[in-house]
C-alpha cells in the first residue's frame, strides 16, 4: 500500500497539515498509522467530513 505524509494529503485535500494530524490522531482517517513522530496516510483515502460545521440548508 502506497501513503502519504501530512504534508502531501494537506496539499490534496486543501486543509493545513495541523488539520490532518488532528483527524489522524482522532481516528477519522481509516487506514492512518504512525510511524514514530510521523503520520502516515493511505494514498487512497478520503477526506472525512467537517464537523464543525452543520448543514443547515434545506
Amino acid at each position: 500500500m502506497d501513503y502519504m505524509t501530512l504534508k502531501e494529503a494537506s496539499e490534496k485535500w486543501g486543509v493545513t497539515p495541523r488539520q490532518i494530524n488532528y483527524l489522524c490522531a482522532g481516528g477519522r482517517i481509516p487506514g492512518a498509522v504512525k510511524k514514530a513522530t510521523i503520520w502516515l496516510i493511505p494514498k487512497d483515502a478520503e477526506k472525512p467530513a467537517d464537523r464543525r460545521f452543520k448543514n443547515t440548508k434545506k
